[in-house]
């Protein structure tokens, strides 16, 4: 027998989150978040994703026993402001057993119904800051804190409940051996003169605050035009400036000014987590937060998380500015592996830019449609 129920306390939502950790148990790639991370994101008064989101959170039991759980979600500012008609999914992870899924997708279904929406997306998080598809490919390769791992059969699931492809991401790496300065050193010379450019860098959170408001401005516009982009709040601002600014290494934030100091384009990566991840096992204390400071401070992998470039400088080679830096830094931190998250297939643009480091295809998700 499967029941459904809706995890609304923190004892409720700390066993919604921590049944994945039974499902991948002894997995060696899948990467636990932290607990305390998860319970933030879920918390209504903390997250200002809420802000123009709600989302209810369900747990399906079979036999007395856990076996699924799924987020439902509305972005009203994706239904209201770009008229997509959606309700989204996220968070979702289940046994092998169809009947279980299909229990847990049709109380996804009661709350696009019930708000008159047309389609079901997932997976999928609040906004374009969350982790996003499910898993088709790459299932020996290991996670990242900003992707979610799943089983091979989700995507069979989906299937076969008449859901359809949506959109495919893919993820690359590259080693460090394969960039060759001489594609990006002379042009990061001519451009930055060209269009009197300045590479900013950094050496402290502090010095990099004074910026961050004016690279989320510029993360707004850069990325306006992609499918569903959701722009970030001021709110949201302030959020992840206290949350996230300060954990990332400083000196791996690069940003590129104008001659009127105007941001035109900016860079964040961040060190590989995954493996100290693992082995914090979802909490920070006593021990968990010893493993990612020192994965912070001596991870030789690099994930490219974002990069934005200003339209009006869009299709300029200002790349190649943003990676003489980064490899100037790379350099000097003996960095050995470049990966890059996921990024939509047909975003040829995107791809363009690291052909030179022949990057290769590790991993591919999607999300998946169903018609209300």
């Amino acid at each position: 027998m499967i029941t459904i129920q809706e995890a609304k306390t923190k004892k409720e939502l700390t066993e919604y989150i921590k049944f994945p950790f039974t499902l991948y148990k002894d997995n060696e790639f899948w990467v636990p978040p932290l607990i305390a991370d998860e319970l933030e994101a879920f918390d209504k008064t903390k997250n200002p994703a809420f802000e123009n989101a709600e989302a209810y959170f369900y747990i399906a039991y079979k036999d007395g026993k856990i076996a699924g759980r799924v987020t439902a979600i509305i972005n009203w500012a994706e239904v209201n402001d770009q008229q997509k008609r959606k309700v989204r999914f996220g968070w979702f992870d289940v046994i092998n057993d169809i009947e279980v899924t299909k229990a847990l997708l049709e109380k996804v279904y009661e709350l696009g119904r019930k708000n008159n929406l047309e389609y079901v997306e997932g997976p999928m998080g609040f906004s374009n800051l969350d982790k996003v598809g499910v898993l088709t490919e790459g299932f020996d390769q290991l996670g990242t804190m900003i992707t979610w791992y799943n089983h091979p059969y989700y995507a069979t699931h989906f299937e076969q409940l008449g859901y359809v492809v949506e959109k495919e991401y893919i993820e690359s790496k590259f080693p460090f051996s394969n960039v060759k300065p001489e594609f990006f050193q002379k042009a990061s010379e001519v451009i930055k003169k060209r269009y009197e450019l300045t590479p900013l860098n950094f050496t402290s959170t502090k010095e990099v605050m004074p910026y961050a408001d004016k690279m989320f401005d510029l993360f707004n516009e850069s990325y306006a035009k992609l499918s569903s982009f959701v722009a970030i709040s001021e709110t949201q601002k302030a959020y992840f400036k206290k949350k996230y600014i300060g954990f990332i290494n400083p000196e791996y934030i690069k940003f590129i000014e104008d001659k009127d100091k105007n941001i035109i384009a900016f860079g964040i990566v961040m060190p590989s987590f995954s493996k100290a991840l693992q082995k914090a096992k979802g909490k920070l204390f006593p021990f968990g937060i010893f493993h990612l400071l020192s994965a912070r401070k001596n991870s030789k992998d690099m994930i490219f998380y974002l990069i934005g470039i200003h339209p009006e400088y869009q299709n300029k080679a200002v790349t190649a500015v943003i990676f003489n830096e980064y490899y100037n830094t790379f350099k000097e931190k003996g960095v050995e592996y470049c990966f890059r998250t996921p990024e939509l297939s047909d975003n040829h643009a995107i791809h363009n830019i690291w052909k030179h480091f022949d990057p290769k295809v590790h991993c591919r998700r999607k999300t998946f449609r169903k018609d209300l």
